[in-house]
């Protein structure tokens, strides 16, 4: 297996450069084996498919994804670095407009993983949110709008690419489902003091967990808030 895996991953980096050089953003898997020096057998053997290879290559983009989320500067404030997140999603997509499409537009019979993989990064970061006080809603619920609002203004983006050049627009879409999840500073006043207080409760749990209780106490107290915390 080791000696595939770089095999690998340069017909994964040709599939990604043929992927971005094409005008119509398709990927011949013949060029990519030429691209290597191998057979097609070989992309077989590896990918299964067609459909393998370019399920492999959205995947690879999500690790280059995370790692640019890793690099982001981790503030005091979760809000703040809400609001850098969307930005930064906005970057990538600018930066990478057909691997963003191959990630995010739905493909029949594919099973990448890549969408599945970043609303978890974005439920880890509302978790923070959560944790302070700064959360309406249940972190995946409230991470499926977010990323639902942003991957559709970032493909708006990419088919118009004169729009990347004013950020306002995309602000605004972010201003506005933003002000629908997070919490206001102070509470509302018509907000459920018992439900914020089991949101903010069960992220804190999740981040850090406790020791005063058993696991199986841990467990059921999980399950307390999460029938609280539902809409």
């Amino acid at each position: 297996m080791a000696e595939t895996d770089p095999l690998r991953a340069a017909m994964i980096e040709a599939a990604e450069r043929q992927l971005a050089s094409s005008s119509d953003h398709e990927v011949a898997t013949r060029a990519v084996c030429e691209a290597v020096g191998v057979s097609q057998p070989v992309l077989y053997r590896l990918f299964g498919d067609k459909r393998g290879l370019l399920d492999a290559v959205a995947d690879h983009g999500y690790e280059r994804y995370a790692a640019l989320k890793a690099a982001q500067e981790r503030t005091g404030d979760p809000v703040a670095d809400l609001h850098a997140g969307w930005d930064g999603h906005m970057a990538f997509a600018q930066a990478n407009p057909a691997l963003y499409q191959l990630m995010f537009t739905p493909r029949p019979w594919s099973h990448s993983t890549a969408r599945e993989r970043v609303t978890d990064l974005l439920v880890a970061a509302l978790t923070r949110c959560a944790a302070a006080g700064s959360l309406k809603l249940e972190p995946r619920a409230a991470a499926q709008l977010i990323l639902s609002a942003n991957i559709g203004t970032a493909l708006d983006h990419i088919a118009r690419p004169a729009l990347f050049e004013d950020p306002a627009p995309s602000h605004r879409m972010r201003d506005a489902v933003f002000s629908h999840v997070l919490a206001e500073t102070p509470a509302r006043q018509d907000a459920d003091p018992l439900r914020t207080a089991a949101l903010r409760l069960r992220a804190q749990l999740q981040l850090g967990g406790t020791e005063a209780l058993e696991p199986v106490e841990t467990a059921l107290l999980r399950r307390w808030l999460e029938r609280i915390t539902q809409p």
